[in-house]
């Protein structure tokens, strides 16, 4: 895996004059994993554990439409197929996160019961088997995405 940890930068202005500032990528943190089936773009990812040896730690599969599950890695940045690269946001900013709709700004998201890559709402008491994984920072939409924060877990 190859960690993206680089020194990021708030400055309005580049050395030059010219305009920069704040992007999705100055607040989060990603890993290059191999897809162990199709991914697709703002799915959340899992370790597939169905490998063996260190290779379960290197391939992500969607979550499964298991709420709470424990092994929760990311967020998937781009679409992938079966053993093609995959960048995934391990911790931080995502737009366009798979959200059940209906989740509010403000709300802690789980793996979803119902639909693989989605998150729902966490709700303590119910997901006993894992903590939160993320939370939202816009409210999920109609087409069941939102902007997140993806907490670091490993």
């Amino acid at each position: 895996m190859a960690t993206s940890t680089l020194i990021q930068s708030l400055d309005t202005k580049d050395s030059a004059g010219g305009a920069v500032g704040a992007t999705p990528a100055n607040r989060r943190q990603t890993e290059i994993f191999f897809a162990g089936a199709a991914i697709a773009a703002g799915d959340w990812v899992s370790f597939d554990t169905s490998k063996s040896g260190a290779t379960r730690v290197v391939t992500v599969i969607k979550t499964t439409a298991t709420a709470g599950q424990s092994n929760v890695v990311g967020v998937a940045l781009r679409a992938a197929a079966s053993g093609d690269k995959v960048e995934v946001v391990v911790s931080g900013y995502v737009e366009g996160a798979a959200v059940v709709n209906g989740v509010l700004k403000g709300e802690s998201v789980t793996t979803s019961g119902v639909t693989a890559g989605r998150a729902l709402k966490y709700a303590s008491g119910t997901h006993t088997n894992a903590a939160p994984c993320g939370v939202l920072l816009e409210d999920a939409s109609a087409s069941n995405t939102a902007t997140v924060w993806v907490y670091k877990q490993f």
